[in-house]
C-alpha cells in the first residue's frame, strides 16, 4: 500500500533518487530513464482520455494501470532476488501481454487492410493515441538498452513492444475505423 502525507521529501535535491529496492541512483540512470519514460507513456494516454469513450476509454484506464505495475517492475533491479524481498514482487506477467495482443486483434478485425503507412492525425484521440504510440517505443527501446546490461522481466519488455501496437491499431479506429486515416503519399511534394 502506497502513503503519501508528504509529497516533497528533498531526498532527489542532490540529483539522485531510489529504486524500489531502496537503492540510491543517479536521476539519469538508465533505469529510471526507463520507468520515467513509462511514466511519460501513461500522461499521454490521460491526454487520449480526454477524447475517449466507452470501451476504448475503459481499455486506456487498464493500460494506465499496467503502466503503473510496469513502473514498479522496471523500478526494482535483479529479478533473482525478488524471493528474498519478504514480500511479493510487482511484476509484468504474460497475461498482462496476452490481454493487449486480444484487443489488437478485436480492433484489427473492423479495419480493412492498409496500403500506404499511416501519418499520425487524423480526429484528436487518434493524434494522441499516436504519440502514446511514440513514447511508448521509446521507453521499449530504453527498457530494451537496460536488459543489455542489467536484470529486466522480459514480460515487460513484450509488454511494451505490443503497447505501441496497440495504440497504432487503436488510433485507426480513433479514425472512424481506419477511414479517416491520412496516408503518406509518398514523394508527393517533390
Amino acid at each position: 500500500m502506497v502513503v503519501l502525507n508528504r509529497i516533497y521529501t528533498r531526498t532527489g535535491d542532490r540529483g539522485e533518487t531510489a529504486l524500489v529496492d531502496g537503492t540510491r541512483v543517479a536521476k539519469y540512470n538508465p533505469r529510471v530513464e526507463a520507468y520515467g519514460t513509462v511514466d511519460e507513456t501513461n500522461s499521454v494516454i490521460g491526454m487520449a482520455r480526454l477524447h475517449a469513450g466507452g470501451d476504448l476509454d475503459a481499455a486506456l484506464a487498464r493500460i494506465q494501470n499496467d503502466l503503473f505495475d510496469l513502473g514498479a517492475d522496471l523500478g526494482r533491479p535483479a529479478m533473482e532476488k525478488d524471493a528474498e524481498a519478504g514480500y511479493p514482487v510487482l511484476r509484468v506477467v504474460a497475461s498482462q501481454v496476452a490481454r493487449l495482443e486480444s484487443e489488437i486483434d478485436a480492433m484489427n478485425a473492423a479495419l480493412a487492410p492498409l496500403r500506404s503507412f499511416v501519418l499520425p492525425g487524423g480526429s484528436a484521440l487518434s493524434a494522441h493515441l499516436h504519440l502514446a504510440r511514440t513514447v511508448s517505443r521509446r521507453a521499449e527501446r530504453l527498457a530494451v538498452e537496460l536488459a543489455a546490461g542489467e536484470s529486466v522481466n522480459p514480460e515487460a519488455i513484450r509488454y511494451l513492444n505490443r503497447l505501441s501496437d496497440w495504440f497504432f491499431v487503436a488510433a485507426r479506429v480513433a479514425n472512424d475505423n481506419g477511414r479517416a486515416d491520412v496516408l503518406w503519399v509518398p514523394g508527393a511534394n517533390r
